[in-house]
């Protein structure tokens, strides 16, 4: 039984261009997230799980799209070809059946452990370029959500005992960041 072709894309940030993931591939329909790879919430990947049937093949540009790491990426193959679903990573060009050969099987396993590996050296780079930033002075974080005066009003309102979520509402700031403004420098 010839089922169809679904495409699933992940892009990290809401400026990425989705399309050019599976921008050659004929697909009949594709799932796509909004959301960082280390992120457990990924509707549409689910709605995608829940989508698909027997005979039916999934698309991904390639094995990191799919998967956080490597035992969510084996979790998620073995999951889909249990039900008799192909997975086919063009990247790499690989495909999964479920009748899968041993060696099948360990490129699946080597090819996840050097996708993770490349994200934890990204991650690596991005902080050792965040501390040499820091170093040079160009490097200065996030912008505070509240300016100074803002935070002392907001000291001398939670002092006089006015209650913090309402204070947070009105300061346009979650609970916990009203809390970080109240411990500083205390």
């Amino acid at each position: 039984m010839q089922g169809q072709r679904i495409g699933y894309v992940r892009v990290s940030s809401f400026d990425q261009n989705p399309e050019r993931q599976l921008e050659h591939v004929e697909v009949g329909r594709i799932f796509t997230d909004k959301a960082s790879g280390k992120d457990t919430q990924r509707p549409e990947l689910d709605s995608l799980l829940a989508f698909v049937r027997e005979g039916d093949t999934v698309v991904v540009h390639s094995m990191d799209r799919l998967a956080r790491n490597l035992d969510d990426l084996r979790r998620l193959v073995q999951k889909l070809t249990k039900r008799g679903v192909r997975i086919e990573f063009v990247k790499e060009s690989l495909i999964f059946t479920g009748e899968d050969s041993p060696m099948a099987n360990l490129m699946l396993s080597v090819m996840g452990a050097f996708a993770e590996f490349e994200r934890a050296l990204i991650r690596e780079r991005q902080r050792e370029g965040i501390a040499l930033a820091k170093q040079r002075g160009a490097y200065r974080g996030r912008k505070k959500a509240l300016s100074p005066e803002q935070v002392a009003e907001l000291r001398q309102r939670a002092a006089a005992g006015e209650q913090k979520a309402k204070l947070a509402r009105e300061f346009g700031v979650s609970r916990e960041t009203l809390y970080q403004y109240l411990r500083l420098d205390q």
